[in-house]
């Protein structure tokens, strides 16, 4: 049975508040921080105490019934709860799973606006977080059996169990094949970026593999080009945080240099993401909103300053990889060919 020993979100039900693992203290410290209150999760959200783009959506799912539970009583509650839900909207810019959660709940806030207990609002956000783990379990299967039984795959930032509600996205798929491998006598081995300058690769991609007891490789992410140069590298696994109608896609920044490099290198390049990243609305990449997060997180590492006070610096925390360089997007329906 495949699984992961990552545990993300936890639901109280005595204080009916979401708990989440504090992905801050990752690896150094396991701490579960709960979430009383609307300012909470949008301060989670925001501080990347919670990241990855499932896992976001989920988090303002729950956030929109912290805010029905604290206005419901008031009688102007659906004006209340607009107001909450335009402050989690404003919390990261470019993960369109975050604002499908919101709207989705908002039309359920909508049609029981009039009921006498939000119950069937929390029901909305529990099942959000089901259907999540669903998805990604289907994303894991089609990805294994599309991308067979390979030895090395390289991946960037964290798509685990720590940027959803379950297995994870492109991590998912990594499980499965290692599953599968190990079910055969079989070992993989996985390439992971320590993805500069946030390091999700380093502390959190890098604690998930070994948490579940698969080997892997930390690697600064300028060492990806050797390592494919080598011939190591069998195919490049990557999650997304925004699809457009063309495929496009933004994800963790570096991820386009990845794709650039595995055509040069002929290796075939991936993409996991469930039906909440696709972005409808958009015509391609060149519509994508690029959020720009704080220069301290470029020249701080750790509360530590590893470039000279005052030097300019720019952080987009994402980049646009164009359709042509992907191979297969792996969705809990199947495998999309964006060239095709």
């Amino acid at each position: 049975m495949l699984h992961s020993n990552v545990e993300t979100f936890r639901w109280n039900t005595a204080t009916q508040c979401l708990e989440i693992l504090d992905q801050l203290a990752l690896p150094e410290n396991e701490r579960y921080i709960s979430l009383a209150s609307v300012e909470d999760y949008v301060r989670a959200i925001t501080d990347m105490t919670v990241r990855g783009a499932p896992a976001i959506g989920i988090t303002a799912a729950f956030g929109l019934y912290r805010a029905a539970v604290e206005h419901w009583n008031a009688a102007d509650k659906l004006s209340k709860i607009q107001a909450d839900s335009q402050k989690l909207a404003a919390t990261r810019p470019t993960a369109v799973n975050l604002f499908w959660a919101i709207e989705r709940m908002m039309r359920t806030i909508e049609a029981h606006i009039g009921d006498e207990t939000p119950a069937a609002i929390l029901a909305d956000a529990q099942a959000i977080w089901r259907e999540d783990i669903a998805m990604n379990e289907a994303m894991a299967e089609h990805g294994a059996k599309a991308i067979g039984n390979i030895q090395n795959i390289l991946t960037h930032c964290n798509t685990g169990g720590l940027a959803t509600g379950g297995l994870g996205t492109a991590l998912g798929v990594i499980r499965a094949i290692d599953m599968h491998l190990k079910n055969a006598g079989n070992a993989l081995h996985v390439w992971v970026d320590e993805t500069r300058p946030y390091l999700q690769g380093a502390r959190l991609t890098a604690w998930e593999l070994m948490k579940d007891h698969i080997d892997c490789t930390l690697i600064t992410d300028n060492m990806a080009a050797h390592f494919m140069k080598q011939g190591l590298v069998d195919a490049v696994i990557v999650g997304a945080d925004r699809i457009t109608r063309n495929y496009d896609f933004a994800n963790k920044i570096g991820t386009y240099g990845l794709a650039v490099l595995a055509k040069f290198h002929h290796i075939p390049f991936y993409v996991a993401a469930p039906d909440s990243t696709f972005d409808t609305k958009l015509a391609s990449g060149a519509d994508i909103v690029i959020e720009e997060r704080s220069a301290n997180e470029v020249v701080m590492i750790k509360g530590q300053r590893i470039a000279p006070e005052g030097v300019k610096t720019r952080h987009p925390a994402f980049d646009v990889t164009p359709h042509e360089l992907v191979t297969g997007i792996i969705t809990p329906s199947g495998i999309i060919d964006p060239n095709q």
